[in-house]
């Protein structure tokens, strides 16, 4: 009886199929999909396919494709009720018989099915003879002999990752228990790890391994599985002798039996499809294998196929394994595998470079070089069989890194709990920065709306304030009531010159002016009249140091960082000023000036907030004193520079400014 298989998403054309051939010569089997139809196919045990389909997409093409990779001889018949020209052209192309309309016509179909049937190779003369059949030894292997075979088996099987050497092994042993004259054994590709179609050649059973055969002849070798020893072995799965019926009337089967010099053809099974096919002749001395001994050998090389299938299987995963660890490579994410005794199993450049800061290339990471935070999390994942919620660790200083942190468990399907956990890490430090530079910018607009409309405010209210406070003079007020007023118009008149330049977003009338100046008009401006406490050391006049600026502002500037070291002093001590020239990382000439008080100095909150507007450390005042100092030296291109002081030391702030040439610039 043949097998007719049919492709279909509906049972319709089963159906209509199973009403019009005969039930005696025919079985009719339906599946929806190629993948349920797939051991049918690669076993050659289906006589005809029939596809419905609609050849107005690309569908049908991939199917058949995948029919002829998996029984290349199968004739296939498409059924469908919208042909275009375009796509009949490349499903003949591929091999297909016949391409019928809708609906299903008895005589027809029974007719292709009789031709396509007929048009198999009838069987012809015999041309190449089989070589003459020696004595049958009838006796086989006594059974110490036979525990020998097999624990020698056992020890080759060792050899199953690598299948050249398994293979050469074997065949050693067949030539050293059974006399083997020649063999030689030939293998199909293996299947590819992604699923996709096999070419033609690669169907074919290409020679791995053989003893007695000239390798040159061999070269120019490979059995097919549409036609002599390989069509037989893969259709039937049995031992084919060359003087058997199947040898004599098959012409090709005969021919590659006489080139290679062998009697018998062995398929190599790994239980489920043919691996490969294994060629023998007859014994060193003369006589031909008994049916006990072939069975032997089948046997034996049912294991071997096993072991074939697992080293291509090995290798596969090694290959895949490879190609994972190259991609892991070349993320820029840190990935981090860790197992249950919290042992790094794989860590990727990235990761290393993350948490192995100043070690040599290439050196392993283990669990300790992670942050204590995130074994936490690692050890809470493992435990819990949770994901931990993304979270940002932040390097300590001097490293300005900062890393968006991810945990994630692996778990088997067979396993309760995790057998190890992925570790993600992104260095999100610009994007950190950005953020804040984001937030401090949004912080400076809405500080310069409202200092625009403040300071216009206050200097209109100024004006009736102070020409109240000029006209008080002359009468007789106590002096510290006037001294009070003095200091509150002084206050008043320095909140609005900061909201002035908090709210001006640019220079004007630049000029290259000594720093010296600058730096002295700010302490005229910053001290008391009655009180003179700035010490400002002597500058090289002979070599005056010049800054490109506007004047007024870089002057405001100082004198807003001498008030705020004036006010961190003691009352009676002294703030010494310095300048000097220096060289800036880029190998420039800069200017630095340095501002030393006698207070407490800065802490580390102080030192790192100090300029955001609005902190401050005192209870009086708004906070924007050195938030406009920087404002205005960044304007004008230098950097305020303000460090955590260490204990026993006072506060100091430096001022870095670009040297201006020696002409004077408008």
């Amino acid at each position: 009886m043949k097998t007719i298989l049919v492709i279909a998403k509906q049972s319709g054309l089963a159906a209509a199929v199973n009403a019009v051939v005969d039930p005696e010569v025919y079985r009719v089997t339906a599946h929806e999909e190629i993948f349920e139809a797939e051991a049918l196919l690669s076993q050659s045990l289906v006589d005809a396919c029939l596809l419905d389909a609609e050849l107005t997409d690309i569908q049908p093409i991939r199917i058949i494709k995948q029919i002829r990779r998996l029984a290349p001889a199968c004739p296939i018949l498409i059924y469908t009720a919208n042909k275009q020209w375009e796509w009949e052209e490349d499903a003949y192309l591929l091999g297909v018989n016949h391409i019928l309309g809708k609906p299903v016509r008895a005589r027809v179909l029974n007719a292709l099915l009789e031709r396509c049937q007929s048009a198999e190779p009838a069987p012809s003369p015999a041309i190449y003879a089989p070589l003459p059949q020696r004595e049958t030894s009838k006796q086989g292997l006594p059974p110490e002999r036979a525990l020998e075979v097999l624990r020698d088996f056992s020890a080759i099987l060792t050899h199953s990752l690598c299948s050249e050497s398994l293979l050469k092994q074997i065949l050693l042993l067949l030539r050293e228990i059974l006399g083997v004259n020649r063999a030689a054994i030939f293998l199909r590709q293996p299947i590819p790890a992604s699923g996709g179609s096999f070419k033609a050649d690669e169907l074919l059973l290409r020679p791995a391994c053989a003893i007695g055969i000239a390798s040159e002849l061999l070269d120019h070798i490979a059995l097919s599985p549409d036609r002599g020893i390989g069509r037989h072995l893969y259709r039937s799965g049995r031992i084919l002798k060359n003087g058997s019926d199947e040898a004599r009337t098959d012409l090709v089967a005969q021919k590659e039996f006489a080139v290679l010099g062998a009697q018998v053809a062995i398929p190599i099974l790994d239980r489920e499809s043919l691996v490969g096919v294994a060629v023998f002749d007859g014994r060193l001395t003369g006589e031909f294998f008994a049916n006990e001994e072939l069975s032997l050998i089948f046997h034996l090389l049912e294991g071997v196929g096993l072991a074939i299938k697992n080293s291509w299987l090995h290798d596969q995963i090694a290959s895949s394994h490879e190609m994972l660890t190259d991609v892991l490579n070349e993320l820029e994410s840190g990935c981090i595998v860790v197992d249950r005794q919290f042992k790094v199993i794989h860590a990727n450049p990235a990761a290393r470079k993350f948490f192995k800061q100043g070690v040599e290339a290439g050196a392993p990471l283990v669990f300790k070089d992670l942050p204590q935070e995130i074994i936490s999390k690692l050890f809470e994942c493992l435990e819990n069989s949770q994901p931990a919620e993304p979270f940002r660790w932040t390097a300590s200083p001097p490293e300005e890194l900062t890393l968006l942190v991810r945990v994630r468990p692996f778990r088997t399907k067979s396993s309760p709990t995790p057998n190890a956990a992925l570790l993600v890490v992104d260095d999100v430090t610009a994007q950190e920065r950005v953020h804040l530079l984001e937030i401090e910018s949004a912080n400076l607009r809405l500080t310069q709306n409202i200092a625009t409309h403040l300071a216009h405010e206050i200097g209109n209210s100024l004006v009736p304030v102070m020409t109240f406070q000029e006209l008080s003079r002359s009468a007789d007020l106590p002096a510290p009531i006037q001294e009070s007023a003095r200091s509150g118009l002084r206050r008043i008149s320095r909140l609005t010159k900061q909201m002035q330049f908090l709210a001006d977003t640019g220079l004007r009338g630049q000029r290259a002016q000594p720093i010296a100046d600058v730096v002295s008009a700010a302490i005229h401006e910053s001290e008391t009249p009655a009180q003179s406490r700035i010490d400002l050391a002597r500058c090289d006049n002979s070599a005056p140091q010049l800054v490109l600026c506007e004047f007024d502002k870089l002057k405001h500037a100082f004198a807003e960082i001498l008030i705020n070291a004036l006010q961190a002093s003691p009352p009676e001590s002294k703030v010494h000023v310095s300048c000097d020239v220096s060289t800036s990382s880029a190998g420039e000439p800069q200017v630095c000036v340095c501002i030393k008080d006698a207070g407490r100095g800065f802490s580390s909150e102080a030192a790192e907030k100090g300029t955001q507007p609005f902190y401050s450390t005192r209870t009086v005042g708004m906070g924007l004193g050195l938030t406009v100092a920087r404002r205005v030296i960044e304007m004008h291109g230098g950097r305020l520079d303000i460090r955590p002081s260490d204990a026993g030391s006072t506060g100091m702030v430096r001022v870095y400014l670009p040297v201006a040439d020696r002409p004077t610039i408008a």
